[in-house]
C-alpha cells in the first residue's frame, strides 16, 4: 500500500502553528510563521518539531529570540515576546515520536517516498510508450 504521506510529508499537526499570522512586512504583505522561519533560513517543519520537543515555555523563549532577529516585520522589534507567547499556544501539546521522526526525516533525507514516486512516474511513462508503439502499428485490417 502506498504511503499516505507521499503528497504531504509534513505533519498536519503543525499546520495551525505554521499558518498563523505573525504581522505585516514592510511591503504590506501578511507574514506567517512558515514564511518567517523560511526567511530566517530555517526549515519551518524541523524548527516546529524542535519547538514542540522543547515544551511550551522553552518554545516561547526560543521563538521570541527568533522573532526578535526578524527585521521584515517592524512591529516585532518591540512586540516579539507577546507574539511568541500567542504563537507558542498554537503548537501541539506533544506529538507521538513517530510524527517527530517523520518531521526530522523529511529534512534529513528529503521528502519521504520521493524515490517511489519517481519510479511510479517512470513506470507510467513506460506503459504509455508501449501503448503508443503497439497501438500505432495496427493489425492491418
Amino acid at each position: 500500500m502506498a504511503d499516505p504521506n507521499v503528497l504531504n510529508p509534513h505533519p498536519p499537526e503543525f499546520d495551525r502553528f505554521l499558518q498563523a499570522y505573525v504581522g505585516e512586512d514592510r511591503n504590506g504583505y501578511a507574514v506567517t510563521v512558515l514564511s518567517t522561519l523560511a526567511r530566517l533560513g530555517l526549515d519551518p517543519w524541523k524548527e516546529t518539531a524542535e519547538l514542540v520537543a522543547l515544551g511550551r515555555d522553552a518554545a516561547r523563549t526560543r521563538l521570541g529570540k527568533r522573532l526578535a532577529r526578524f527585521p521584515d516585520v517592524p512591529t516585532l522589534a518591540t512586540d516579539h515576546g507577546r507574539v511568541a507567547g500567542d504563537l507558542s499556544r498554537l503548537l501541539p501539546e506533544s506529538l507521538p515520536s513517530q510524527t517527530l521522526k517523520r518531521a526530522a526525516s523529511t529534512v534529513a533525507i528529503g521528502r519521504p517516498g520521493t524515490s517511489g514516486a519517481i519510479w511510479a512516474v517512470l513506470a507510467i511513462i513506460f506503459v504509455l510508450i508501449q501503448m503508443f508503439m503497439v497501438g500505432g502499428s495496427g493489425s492491418g485490417e
